[in-house]
């Protein structure tokens, strides 16, 4: 059996769909199923969310997670649950880590712990240059494989 949800009169924007109005929204286990001017819930639980916007979920460009190295400053898991607080489904980590996000172990590394704490995508960010001190360029390469 399925869990429905139905997300009753906000105003829903999807800039990938062209859409912008008042709308209702109705989800199952999860994902959004029909969006039309007036769904039929068929079961559901409504939510009335007048007054409320319904957009997909943000991506946080430039997130200082710190881990690995800096978890008095921030963690993943912290980090994490802030970001799906705030509406974001995801986060691009920079690489101000330490060890700096330079090489793929670190990558793999911030993705295994993403995976293990984390509430919302983690989109590691590779340095350009190794300890990025601007001397040497990082394999880009062996980043973009470990991912």
């Amino acid at each position: 059996m399925s869990a429905r949800l139905l997300l009753r009169g906000g105003r829903v924007v999807d800039p990938v769909r062209g859409i912008d109005g008042l709308l209702d929204v109705l989800m199952e286990d999860e994902r959004v199923t029909e969006v039309a001017a007036k769904v039929k819930p068929r079961g559901a639980t409504i939510v009335d969310v007048a007054g409320l916007v319904v957009c997909p979920g943000f991506i946080d460009l430039h997130a200082h997670l710190r881990e690995p190295g800096r978890e008095d400053k921030e963690t993943i898991a912290t980090g994490t649950r802030a970001a799906a607080a705030g509406g974001f489904t995801a986060v691009c980590a920079m690489p101000n880590t330490d060890p700096v996000n330079d090489r793929a172990e670190v990558t793999r590394a911030i993705l295994d712990r993403a995976r293990a704490t984390g509430v919302v995508r983690v989109y590691p960010i590779g340095a350009i240059t190794r300890g990025s001190l601007g001397e040497e360029l990082a394999e880009f390469g062996d980043l973009r494989e470990a991912i």
